[in-house]
């Protein structure tokens, strides 16, 4: 997993299954960061192949501490068999979703 902190953004970039191991580091990784005031998180699901139920708690818990912090958190370049699971348990309303990285910043004023 990658993670890069550049200005106000936090960038996570998750790899291969979000499952129980999976959804458990991306959990660590977020809780390692302090959320600040207008920042911007930032999950890049790219490298993702694979999401479970339990994968996404972590997705919830971290869209919870960070609207209590005052920040955002969106999710980009998710692949199909990731948007289904979105699509089936109707997160795919709650979460802001762009389909790149690069899409996030035309749109969104950091």
């Amino acid at each position: 997993m990658t993670l890069t902190q550049e200005h106000q953004v936090i960038l996570f970039k998750p790899q291969g299954s979000i499952d129980l191991d999976g959804g458990t580091a991306l959990s660590e990784q977020m809780a390692r960061i302090n959320p600040q005031p207008q920042q911007l998180w930032v999950i890049d699901l790219s490298a993702v192949d694979f999401m479970d139920s339990s994968g996404l708690v972590p997705l919830v818990q971290g869209l919870k501490a960070v609207r209590e912090s005052g920040c955002r958190l969106v999710l980009c370049n998710v692949q199909a068999p990731v948007r289904l699971i979105l699509e089936l348990t109707h997160l795919d309303s709650v979460f802001e979703i762009f389909s790149s990285y690069e899409d996030i910043f035309s749109s969104v004023k950091v």
